[in-house]
């Protein structure tokens, strides 16, 4: 048997797309509901296309869009590569679905909570051992008073590792159906399959369920992640590496010019500090340079490197 990678944008569509029962359970599973009454009983699905209020905005597409019978949505992205704009898309989204609640009304008690659940194949915080980030609007000094309305749940597949503790037993399950089964998996763990959900879950990604066309569309869509990987990394390394350059020669130079007044040593040292800021920044208009050269998409480019598209068009 076979089976294809659970994380790709096809197969995570039909499973968590398709099935309301699947989608459901790896809510429940996933997000912090703290009491049973918290969790879903029933969830329909949305449009996943959030169409803009003007049509001078471009649409946004998610992977899943759900409601449950009290009217709270859903919104469930898989995210393959990490982007520093990432974080703003999600916000964008979520508050796009929750302001859209109102329709023609004005009466805002109608509003219903909107829940971001994002899993990402990448680390976006290197510095922290946690792999499971819960955001809320909170009062900074009391964080525990808290404005409902907005939820946000980042998990990190790679730092995830498989625990035994049982109140959580579907959290592990679902996480470890997205990072065990991939296209080298020939057998799958009798303990996964054991559970009748991430059995149905598995038997949705096996190879002879998807037609050929599909699995052209499945090639091509690692096909894609694999040359859009390498186009940012050769354009960070380019970019670093020229801007690391630049920065240091004009550091440099005006480390040893303010060095004649406040002392050779100390000026180069501040110049030098100076002089990689602005290497930095070069790098990240020297990536984008490169990124643009190489034909990627403006959005793109936008998110990979923090810059608007009217920067990106002067470069």
């Amino acid at each position: 048997m076979r089976y294809l990678d659970p994380r790709a944008d096809l197969t995570f569509k039909k499973v968590f797309g398709e099935h309301p029962d699947l989608v459901k359970s790896l809510l429940n599973a996933l997000l912090p509901f703290e009491t049973p009454e918290e969790e879903i009983d029933e969830i329909e699905y949305l449009p996943a296309e959030l169409v803009p209020d003007t049509p001078l905005k471009k649409n946004s597409i998610v992977d899943v869009r759900c409601r449950d019978m009290l009217g709270r949505q859903f919104i469930v992205e898989m995210q393959m590569l990490w982007s520093p704009a990432f974080m703003q898309r999600v916000l964008f989204n979520a508050s796009k679905a929750y302001v859209r609640q109102l329709g023609g009304s004005v009466r805002y008690e109608l509003l219903q909570p909107v829940y971001s659940l994002n899993l990402l194949n990448d680390v976006f915080a290197p510095d922290l051992p946690d792999y499971y980030h819960d955001y809320r609007i909170v009062r900074m000094e009391h964080t525990e008073k808290v404005i409902e309305g907005l939820r946000f749940i980042f998990v990190e597949l790679p730092k995830f590792t498989p625990s035994t503790f049982s109140h959580k037993k579907m959290h592990v399950l679902w996480l470890r159906y997205l990072t065990e089964i991939n296209e080298s998996t020939r057998r799958v763990s009798d303990d996964l399959l054991e559970n009748p959900e991430i059995r149905k879950a598995v038997t949705q990604i096996e190879e002879s369920a998807f037609s050929d066309a599909q699995l052209l569309g499945y090639d091509s869509f690692w096909d894609a992640v694999r040359v859009e990987n390498t186009l940012v990394n050769d354009a960070m390394r380019k970019g670093l590496a020229e801007g690391r350059e630049k920065g240091l020669a004009e550091g440099r130079e005006k480390g040893l010019a303010e060095g004649r007044e406040k002392g050779l040593v100390e000026g180069r040292a501040e110049g030098i500090a100076q002089g990689i800021e602005t290497g930095r920044q070069e790098a990240v208009r020297q990536m984008a340079r490169s990124m643009k050269a190489d034909g990627l998409p403006v959005d793109a480019i936008s998110r990979y490197t923090g810059l608007s598209p009217d920067e990106i068009a002067e470069l």
